[in-house]
This record gives structure tokens, sequence and C-alpha cells, in this order.
């Protein structure tokens, strides 16, 4: 295969159907693609990224953009050609350097290479009506239904920014609608164990790389992260495979920062794959002491195993071990119990667009109850005098405060000692929550 443009979007189109048609995860269908063809230019892979990851973004908008010109709605379209559209909207309102020409263009043989070419015209006139109308596009008005049109405006939905309105005010729920639409930056932790924190910075820039050190008003020792831009892809930056750093979000390293483990600790990690926080608190303990790090699924374990030997972690364990499930030999032998719980993951939808239009509210109430279950085992882990941390990357009190509340009502033992619910407009945060409980 070639790599002109024709094919960038032909394999962005084998994402977005995969995604949208198959219901396959959207960053999981984007990194195969993108390892699959690994020897197209940085240029062309970061074309097909932006082009994956803004439609999917989008699609909300995109679709409401399209039933204005089209006598069919979105909805209701073959998923190849609502794909094409929308991948072919996105260009012309978000990616300024691509031509009206080219994006129409380039849409309609598309379609006729997939087998739609009695649809060609269909989608060159639903696109050229658009590329001329584009300025002069109503959206719904926000005095009216203010939810309603932040939904189109910020492609989410409008049971989400209702839900936030009700935890936190309509106003806040605009804010962090509008968060979404910034991109993520890419966030290193680094192995303590191996380097520091300076060292690291001047051997990626040897490489040509950026790096900023994150600082953190609010936790002024939290001072092993970097920012890194400037690569291709991660594993191919000299240091990565030698185990010198990790990639992770600022929250979810702070979720192990607040519980701060001990050299000589004994920490279990209930749901810990890809083992980003299991490796965290074993760098904490500086190689004394354990960590056991447990997941459901031997792909997981697999996971979690592979970034240990790439880290050279010595302190360190797996165990596959369904968390609802109490392990007799555990009970009362950790120091640190730690429960990043599976949610709704609205928090992340920055880096995960599509889980958008995957959640449902009835999702978020079995979470919830799931996340319970979960507790319920986790806490009979923690020793007198333990900790528990409590951590998930949603913004829903229903999965969230209540859970906590529940925890401390049902196990009086445990009272909170750190309780915290980030948002993705406060700065560089993900929406993610932590609670930290102490045991009597």
């Amino acid at each position: 295969m070639t790599t002109d443009k024709i094919n960038g979007r032909e394999l962005a189109l084998s994402v977005l159907l995969a995604v949208f048609k198959e219901g396959e995860y959207g960053h999981i269908a984007l990194s195969a693609v993108l390892e699959k063809y690994q020897y197209l230019s940085k240029q062309e892979r970061s074309f097909i990224t932006r082009l994956c990851e803004g439609t999917m973004e989008k699609a909300i908008e995109l679709d409401y953009i399209i039933d204005r010109f089209s006598n069919i709605s979105a909805k209701k379209m073959r998923p190849e050609i609502c794909c094409i559209l929308r991948m072919g909207v996105y260009q012309l309102k978000y990616m300024d350097a691509v031509p009206a020409s080219a994006a129409c263009n380039e849409s309609v043989r598309l379609a006729q290479k997939k087998g739609f070419s009695r649809l060609k015209g269909f989608v060159n006139g639903v696109l050229r009506s658009i590329s001329r109308n584009l300025d002069q596009i109503d959206y719904p008005d926000e005095k009216e239904n203010p939810a309603g049109a932040w939904s189109v405006r910020y492609s989410i939905p409008e049971w989400m920014i209702r839900q936030w309105g009700r935890d936190y005010g309509m106003e806040k729920a605009k804010s962090i609608a509008q968060s979404f639409q910034r991109q993520n930056r890419t966030c290193i932790r680094v192995n303590r164990m191996k380097t520091t924190r300076k060292e690291l910075a001047a051997s990626l820039e040897k490489q040509g790389l950026q790096t900023e050190p994150v600082e953190l008003r609010e936790f002024l020792d939290f001072d092993y992260a970097l920012y890194l831009s400037g690569y291709d892809h991660l594993s191919a930056v000299c240091g990565f495979s030698e185990g010198f750093f990790m990639a992770q979000d600022v929250c979810s390293m702070l979720a192990v920062h607040v519980a701060k483990p001990k050299p000589g600790e004994c920490v279990i990690d209930v749901c810990a794959a890809p083992g980003g926080k299991s490796l965290h608190a074993a760098d904490f303990m500086q190689g004394k002491g354990m960590v056991e790090a447990r997941d459901l699924t031997e792909s997981k374990i697999g996971r979690i195993e592979e970034n240990i030997r790439r880290c050279g972690v010595q302190n360190i364990c797996t165990r596959r071990q369904d968390a609802r499930i109490l392990v007799e030999d555990s009970v009362e032998k950790a120091d640190l119990v730690i429960a990043d719980l599976p949610c709704s993951g609205l928090g992340t939808m920055r880096k995960k667009p599509d889980i958008r239009f995957r959640m449902t509210w009835e999702m978020e109430k079995s979470l919830a109850q799931l996340q319970r279950e979960i507790l319920s085992t986790a806490v009979r882990y923690v020793k007198p005098g333990g900790r528990l941390v409590f951590s998930t990357c949603t913004m829903d009190r229903m999965e969230n405060e209540e859970n906590t509340a529940w925890l401390g009502k049902t196990y009086p033992e445990f009272s909170v000692s750190f309780e915290r619910q980030f948002f993705p407009d406060e700065g560089e945060y993900d929406g993610f929550y932590i609670a930290c409980l102490s045991k009597r």
C-alpha cells in the first residue's frame, strides 16, 4: 500500500468503522492500525491519528451538521457512508491545511472505492453544500435548552451534561464540556530506581524531543514527572524499552502519591493492569517490601508483566484474580490496598473520545454496584493501621463520593484521610477521583 492521502483516509475509515460499526475501542483500533503501518511517515501517521480522534470526538456536532444538509439523517445512513461524511465534514471544519476540494473529492473516491458508486453523487452533494455554507450553520439556542446546545457545540451527550449539572451546577457542566476540546499532553513518570528527572530530561532533549517538568502547586513534592512532546511513537524513544520512564497520567500518579507507600510495606493492587500504579508503588518503596499486582485475565496480567520486565522492578509480583472474590491468605495482610476500579471513564474523553457514545446512565449504575462488590472484598485485605486508596477516572458522584460514603458507613473502622474530585477544566488534570481511607 502506498502512502498517499487517499490511503491515509482509507486507513482512518477502517478505524472508524471498527469503532462505530463493530464496537471496538477507539484507542485500541487506532493503535493497531498505526502499529501495522509503522512504515508510514510521521506526517501521515499524524494525519490519520487526528482524523480518527477528531471525528470520534466531534461525532455529535458532525452529525448535526450533516443532518442540516442531507435528506437522510446520519443515524439512518449506512455506517460506511456516515463515517465518510463525518470524516469529510471534520476536514472541512477543523483541518485548515486540507483544501475543501480535497476533502470533498477524496471522500467521493473513498465511497466509490468501498463499493458505493451509486452514492458518490450524494456524498459529493452533501459535502459541497456544507463547504459552501459552513460559516452560516445555525446551532441550537443556548438560552432555550442549554444542555442540548452544549451537547451539539461540544459533542457531549446531553444526558452527561445534565448529570454534571445536577452534581456540580450547569456552569461547571459547561466548563467541563468545553475542557474536553483541549488535547492532553503526554505525561511520563520517571523510574527513580534507574534515573532522575533531570537526567532523563537531558537524555530526551538530546534526542531532539521537548520536555517540561510537571509542577503541581497543591503537591509540591510531586517531582518525578515530565511532559513529553516531539516524538512519533513512544516505543521508539530511547529510554522507553530500557524502562527509564512510563507513560502515566498525572492523576493516576497522584492516586499512589497521596498514599505514599513506604519501604518494606505490603501492597495489594486489586485491579492493576497495565501496572502503572503498582510500579509507582514499588518505586516509592525503593525496592523493599512487596507489591502484588492482580487482575482478572491472562492478557491483563501479561501487560503488567511486560511493564515489570521493561522497568526492571524486583519488588513486585502478579496474580490472576477476580477482585470480587476474597483471597483468604491476604486478609489483613496489606499495609496499602490500591483499588483503581472499573468505572464509566468519562474523565478520559480527551484520549478516549469514543467513551462519550459508549456509556449510558444504566451502565454507570451497574458499575457503581460493581465497585461496591470489589470494595467490600478489598477492605478485608487492609491490616489495622493500614490504608485503602479508592480511585476512578470519572466525575460521577454515584460512582465516587457516594461509594466512599457507603464504605465509611458500612465499615466504620475506616475514616477518610484524603478525598478529592479532580476536574478536566482544572489545568492538566483528567476527570479523576481519589479517596484515601485509613483503618483504625
